[in-house]
């Protein structure tokens, strides 16, 4: 548990760990992504770990935004997003969009 991003260093390392078995990397974090991105012009850790994501889930979790119906979130301000696909196309491209 825990935010991710305020350990990106020893998770990036076990991200390519999971990746070289061939498993998919999903982080949720209270940061946005572009919080995250701008975080990562500085900190090298944060970059690779970015770089390991395959599908952030971005934002905090907010109450009066709840929805239970929602796919791998809690609340509508909460965005599930491909970052691979986010990464060749230059801008934010979400895995769903309910």
């Amino acid at each position: 548990g825990g935010e991710p991003f305020l350990q990106p260093a020893p998770l990036a390392d076990l991200a390519k760990q999971l990746h070289a078995r061939g498993l998919d990397v999903w982080s949720y974090s209270g940061y946005t992504l572009e919080e995250l991105q701008a975080r990562a012009q500085a900190d090298r850790a944060t970059r690779a770990l970015l770089a390991e994501v395959d599908v952030l889930v971005d934002g905090p979790y907010e109450e009066a935004e709840r929805d239970l119906t929602l796919h791998f979130r809690g609340s509508r301000n909460q965005r599930v997003i491909d970052m691979q696909k986010t990464r060749k196309a230059g801008r934010v491209v979400l895995l769903y969009t309910d």
